[in-house]
This record gives structure tokens, C-alpha cells and sequence, in this order.
């Protein structure tokens, strides 16, 4: 089996920089600034879409009771805040075509 090799923050900017013409400070510039807006939107309203690929959403889970599987005993897991990523249909549907009926 071939080892990929996933893609490095300074290869992204390259690539960035490249298609769209500008220059690798610029473009690093752009994805900072596209990576802080999301965080800044995703705590104030909870949701970040980012057109294409997917969008950000926090949500609160509750507290439960859970089982620690070495011991079998059951634990209190406490209510936490967590960040999901859901991909837009369109992106799946370009990288994992869908099965014709």
C-alpha cells in the first residue's frame, strides 16, 4: 500500500498563492484570517459555514451515565460544549461519488 503524504500549512499556501496569484504572505495572510473568523462565528452563533466544503457547529451535550470498560463500574460523564465539523453534501459527493440505484 502507497503512504500518503498529507498536505503541510506551507504547501496549502503555496497552492493558494499560486491559483490565485498573490504572494505566500498574502496568501497565509487570507487563510489566518478565514481560520479566525470561523472560530470568532462558531462561539458567537454557534455556526460557521464555510460554502463548499462544509460548516462548524458547537453544541452542548448532557451529562450521563457511561460504564469505564476496564471495570465494568459505572461513571458520570459531566455536560461539555463540543465542535463538529459536517460536510456539505457537495463535497462528499465529489470525493465519494453516490452509489447509482
Amino acid at each position: 500500500m502507497a503512504e500518503s503524504k498529507k498536505m503541510t500549512q506551507a504547501q496549502l499556501v503555496k497552492k493558494l498563492a499560486e491559483t490565485i496569484g498573490v504572494s505566500n504572505k498574502v496568501a497565509k495572510a487570507a487563510l489566518d484570517t478565514i481560520a479566525a473568523v470561523a472560530i470568532t462565528e462558531t462561539k458567537k452563533n454557534k455556526m460557521f459555514t464555510l460554502p463548499g466544503l462544509g460548516k462548524l457547529v458547537l453544541r452542548d451535550t448532557k451529562a450521563r451515565m457511561g460504564r469505564n470498560p476496564a471495570t465494568g463500574e459505572a461513571i458520570k460523564i459531566p455536560a461539555k460544549k463540543v465542535v463538529k465539523f459536517r460536510i456539505a453534501k457537495a463535497c462528499k459527493d465529489a470525493i465519494v461519488p453516490p452509489k447509482k440505484k
